[in-house]
């Protein structure tokens, strides 16, 4: 199934509320140089196409209590499908996992892990270690600082270039 076609407007709609999700119909409208009832109309077809997927708000953790966040390499032991399906399946259900991404290059997984503290972080390694998951290696990144972490996609700078 192709792309949709986006054109400019689009674009900036996707870039607005990605920015502001709570943006009111009037300010998204300005924002974009359209009026209210064509901008919302668009809004619209943009979520149904499952473009616009979900609005949440973001929440800055380390005002809310201490937080280590830890990235974690993983590698299994066998590569059949259904290893990679078992450790898939476990990792969705474990709520300190905010992030796992399957990559090519000598590690199997990337994981993004939040946990109360480095101890907290090594209980939840061990509990994935004792379910047998298929986890061969594992190597861990603990973040000292986040330098740059954006919410809002580039879209329009990630769209081909037309000819």
């Amino acid at each position: 199934m192709a792309a949709p076609k986006l054109d400019p407007i689009d674009l900036k709609i996707l870039d607005a509320v990605q920015r502001d999700g709570r943006i009111t119909k009037l300010a998204l409208a300005d924002k974009v140089g359209l009026s209210p009832t064509p901008c919302w109309m668009r809004l619209r077809k943009l979520e149904k196409a499952g473009i616009v997927s979900g609005y949440h708000a973001k929440v800055a953790m380390r005002a809310v209590a201490p937080v280590a966040t830890v990235l974690m390499e993983v590698t299994l032991a066998s590569h059949r499908q259904a290893d990679f399906d078992r450790f898939e399946r476990v990792i969705r259900d474990v709520p300190e996992i905010v992030a796992c991404w399957s990559v090519g290059g000598g590690v199997d997984y990337l994981l993004k892990v939040m946990a109360r503290d480095i101890d907290a972080y090594q209980r939840l390694v061990d509990a994935l270690l004792e379910r047998e998951i298929g986890i061969d290696r594992y190597f861990t990144y603990i973040v000292t600082k986040t330098v740059k972490e954006e919410v809002a996609l580039p879209v329009a700078d990630l769209l081909p270039m037309s000819s």
